[in-house]
């Protein structure tokens, strides 16, 4: 159970503002860039908090390749360790294992220092035109 926020904290009070329809698109579109919800969107520009890092996906797509490396490696790992307990010739060595588990450790850490603003889609779309929402 989630412990209640303090009055100050609550969220009672609605704003509202009118915008056209295309404005209301962009904003959506935005606001899905981000992974947030219009709500937390507005208040966040409102309130000058900053949005978070807009990952690419080719990022997103070179941390899930990251995770399926790293589960083949945790069960290389286990059935290597499983091996030397029952005196068995293990199928790859441990020492290599523990390499490679610390190498993708760390292009995860430096994946995750990359900056990106601007999504793939967004770069050039199918008639080669730049796009810029912002």
């Amino acid at each position: 159970m989630r412990p209640k926020l303090s009055k100050n904290l609550l969220r009672t009070k609605t704003l509202e503002a009118r915008v056209n329809a295309i404005e209301h698109e962009m904003i959506k579109l935005k606001a899905q860039d981000a992974g947030l919800s219009i709500a937390e969107l507005t208040r966040r520009s409102v309130l000058l908090k900053p949005l978070p890092k807009r990952l690419s996906k080719i990022t997103l797509a070179t941390y899930r390749e990251l995770v399926r490396i790293g589960n083949n490696i945790n069960q290389l790992t286990r059935a290597t360790n499983t091996a030397i307990k029952m005196g068995l010739r293990p199928p790859a060595d441990p020492e290599q294992l523990k390499q490679l588990q610390e190498l993708l450790q760390q292009i995860g850490r430096e994946l995750s220092q990359i900056e990106t603003e601007i999504t793939d889609d967004d770069d050039i779309d199918d008639d080669g035109d730049s796009e810029d929402w912002e």
